[in-house]
C-alpha cells in the first residue's frame, strides 16, 4: 500500500521527468513548453482571443500575451482584429507553424501521445483514471477548505 508521502514523490518525479522531456523536445524545436502549449491549442481550435486562449491554458492573460509577443516574433502566430469588433483582437497560428507542426512532432498533444504510446493500453487507461481521481480529490479538498476562490487558473 502507498503512503501519501509516495503518492507526492512519485508525482513529482513524473513532472520533473515531463518538464524535462518536453523542455528538450520543443527545445529542439526553438520553443519552449508554454509556447508549444499555445501554439497546440490555437492549432486545434483555432484563431481565439487571448483572454480565451489564456483560460485554456490555465495561464494569466499577461502570461499570454508576452508568450504571443515572442511567437508573432518566431513568425508562428499573429494577432488579427475582429472584423465584426475592432475592439476584440484574435491570436491565430501562422502558415510557418503549420509547417512545423507538420514537419516535427510540434504539437503537445501529439508528443505527449507518443510518449504513451510506449505504455500497454491497459497501463495508459490505469494512469488515465489514477490521474482523474486525484483531480476529483484535489477539488474537493479545494472546495471543501474553500482555499483559491477566485484564481481563473494557474500561471503556466
Amino acid at each position: 500500500m502507498y503512503g501519501s508521502d509516495d503518492v507526492l514523490m512519485t508525482y513529482l518525479r513524473v513532472s520533473q521527468h515531463m518538464s524535462r522531456l518536453f523542455r528538450c523536445h520543443f527545445g529542439r524545436l526553438q520553443l519552449t513548453f508554454p509556447q508549444a502549449l499555445v501554439l497546440n491549442v490555437l492549432g486545434e481550435e483555432g484563431p481565439m482571443p487571448i483572454s480565451v486562449l489564456a483560460e485554456r491554458t490555465g495561464s494569466a492573460n499577461s502570461t499570454v500575451s508576452g508568450i504571443v509577443d515572442r511567437l508573432e516574433k518566431l513568425d508562428l502566430a499573429r494577432r488579427d482584429r475582429s472584423g465584426k469588433d475592432r475592439r476584440i483582437i484574435y491570436v491565430a497560428v501562422t502558415d510557418k507553424y503549420q509547417a512545423l507542426r507538420e514537419k516535427a512532432e510540434a504539437n503537445v498533444a501529439g508528443y505527449f501521445a507518443s510518449v504513451l504510446s510506449t505504455m500497454p493500453p491497459q497501463d495508459r487507461d490505469m494512469v488515465a483514471q489514477a490521474l482523474l481521481r486525484l483531480d476529483e480529490a484535489l477539488l474537493a479538498k479545494e472546495k471543501a477548505d474553500g482555499l483559491c476562490p477566485d484564481e481563473g487558473g494557474q500561471e503556466g
